[in-house]
């Protein structure tokens, strides 16, 4: 075999593996690639999935698994978000805001959604100006894409060139919600419903009581009815804050007699020591 032949065979060689090596791009595949690790990241990122066969600290799914948002461990509290004062808490001299986590005592299941139906009935929170501004604000931004702007169930996403959404978004503005209990909202907004997600890590306990009364409110003007902190004819389960004022009104004028009486009282047998002097 002279020198000659063998140049042509070992270029011949080389010729095919530089060929076989030079892959076309798919939809799911680069190629071939010259020094991958530079490209793919073996640890994983936060928020992206880009599975790397090359990693060596674990499977395909467990990658999957480490990427999602996470939870917070069950039974913590966001700083600045309890769900109200608590004497300990105080003791230790932290500030916090009084409006985030409250216990729900209701599972995620046909027969609880039924209870909380039934026992949820009044507004924890009276209703507000600005409480229905935020509510508003909040509904906007999480349940208006699918539920519409006026809660008719025809939010963006069901528009004609949105293509066909599998599950028609609940319609605030039938009946059967305008007469439901406030724990079918608050309920649905914990756990979901049908093809909702839950928004409990979304909302606090404030802003998820905010959300279902600018829904009510939407009601209320879809039936020609008030729904405002000055009054409210859609429903009694919600009480408008002009009530409280007006109740808290007629309490302070006897508050006040009262610390007026005692502090002439005071001040006359501060006087009558005096004049003893």
């Amino acid at each position: 075999m002279n020198i000659k032949y063998q140049i042509q065979v070992i270029f011949g060689f080389f010729t095919i593996l530089l060929i076989s090596s030079c892959q076309s791009a798919g939809v799911n595949s680069t190629g071939s690639e010259y020094m991958p690790d530079m490209a793919h990241s073996v640890a994983y990122e936060s928020n992206v999935y880009g599975y790397y066969y090359n990693n060596r600290w674990g499977t395909e799914d467990e990658l999957h698994k480490m990427v999602q948002p996470r939870v917070p461990v069950k039974g913590t509290i966001a700083r600045g978000y309890a769900g109200a004062l608590d004497p300990y808490n105080s003791a230790t001299g932290v500030s916090y805001k009084p409006n985030g986590s409250v216990p729900y005592y209701y599972a995620d299941s046909e027969e609880e959604r039924s209870r909380a139906t039934t026992e949820i009935i009044k507004n924890p929170y009276p209703i507000t100006a600005s409480g229905l501004e935020n509510g508003k604000l909040l509904y906007n931004i999480q349940c208006a894409i699918c539920h519409g702007e006026k809660g008719d169930g025809a939010g963006y996403l069901l528009r004609d060139d949105g293509g066909k959404y599998p599950v028609q978004p609940a319609n605030f503005m039938l009946d059967t919600f305008v007469n439901s209990s406030n724990g079918r909202y608050y309920h649905a907004i914990m756990y979901g419903r049908n093809l909702m997600g839950g928004y409990s890590d979304k909302l606090s306990y404030e802003e998820r009581w905010q959300v279902i009364q600018y829904i009510r409110s939407l009601q209320a003007a879809s039936k020609k009815l008030e729904y405002s902190e000055k009054l409210n004819t859609l429903n009694t389960s919600d009480t408008p804050y002009s009530v409280i004022a007006s109740k808290m009104a007629a309490i302070t004028p006897a508050a006040t007699v009262i610390i007026s009486t005692d502090t002439s009282a005071t001040h006359k047998a501060a006087s009558g020591k005096e004049s003893k002097h």
